[in-house]
């Protein structure tokens, strides 16, 4: 029996890397998918891949009214909404190089990153649960970091809004069991993972595999995790299995935050 039969989700930024890996496996599982990000070329080829067990919405995560207008949408076609998966997010260095450690980034950068993965989230979290009394159960799932854990000293915004996240996520799973909703909410907090993000450092010539290895040299499984690793996750936390799990945060590091000591020796 498929995990997801007969739910429908909504995925943010499910254009590419793991947002795209969480909707492929959401719709073999079963789901309905909302495929929703900026970018609508690729977001809609997605959908378009997924054939009738999704379709492509154009969704800015950091506006209030998209969110509100896409939920609504939602309800109204299909009178549910069980799954949110918050995954639209942005390092700050799409664009090249900006000073992000503490000394030196400007407000103007440390809170355009914050704009979407903090405010986008807890924007995310407000409408799905406004969706999901229609029912009065659902998951949440916010995609959160290592870095949200850990100080990354040249990424002091990112890891900031990443650790809010998973502070955030808590506070939604006990004001959805205080409101007597079976809502729950968890993140998740990937480290290397191999998505198009990596690519400009990595490069495509003889220093690829040198420069990945250089990358995990202190993970202790020694290699880049997988977009379809994380998406596994999501759909044990967006199904019925875990219907005891809310508030919980899941690692998927390759071991690192218990201690790269453990790593195997060359």
């Amino acid at each position: 029996m498929l995990k997801l039969q007969g739910k429908v989700a909504l995925v943010t930024g499910a254009a590419k890397g793991i947002g795209e890996s969480i909707a492929r496996h959401f719709a073999e599982e079963g789901a309905f998918v909302y495929v929703a990000d900026i970018d609508s070329d690729n977001g809609q080829q997605v959908a378009s891949s997924l054939g009738q067990f999704a379709c492509f919405a154009l969704l800015d995560v950091r506006h209030e009214g998209a969110w509100q207008r896409l939920t609504e949408e939602i309800i109204r076609a299909h009178g549910r909404l069980d799954i949110v998966v918050n995954n639209a997010g942005t390092t700050g260095f799409e664009e090249g190089y900006v000073p992000h450690d503490p000394e030196n980034a400007t407000l103007d950068a440390w809170r355009k990153v914050h704009e979407t993965n903090l405010d986008g989230v807890f924007l995310g979290c407000k409408y799905a649960i406004k969706a999901m009394r229609a029912t009065g159960k659902g998951s949440i799932i916010n995609m959160s970091s290592r870095s949200g854990i850990v100080g990354i000293p040249t990424a002091a915004a990112y890891a900031s809004s990443k650790a809010a996240v998973r502070n955030h996520t808590k506070s939604v799973a006990l004001y959805c069991a205080q409101q007597n909703l079976k809502v729950r909410c968890n993140s998740i907090h990937p480290a290397a993972i191999l998505t198009p993000m990596w690519e400009p450092m990595l490069g495509n010539g003889p220093e690829r595999e040198a420069n990945m290895a250089a990358f995990v040299q202190d993970t202790p499984l020694r290699r880049f995790g997988l977009p379809e690793e994380v998406a596994c996750v999501a759909v044990m936390l967006a199904s019925d299995e875990s219907g005891y799990l809310t508030g919980t945060e899941i690692n998927i590091d390759g071991g690192i935050l218990a201690g790269s000591a453990g790593a195997p020796a060359k």
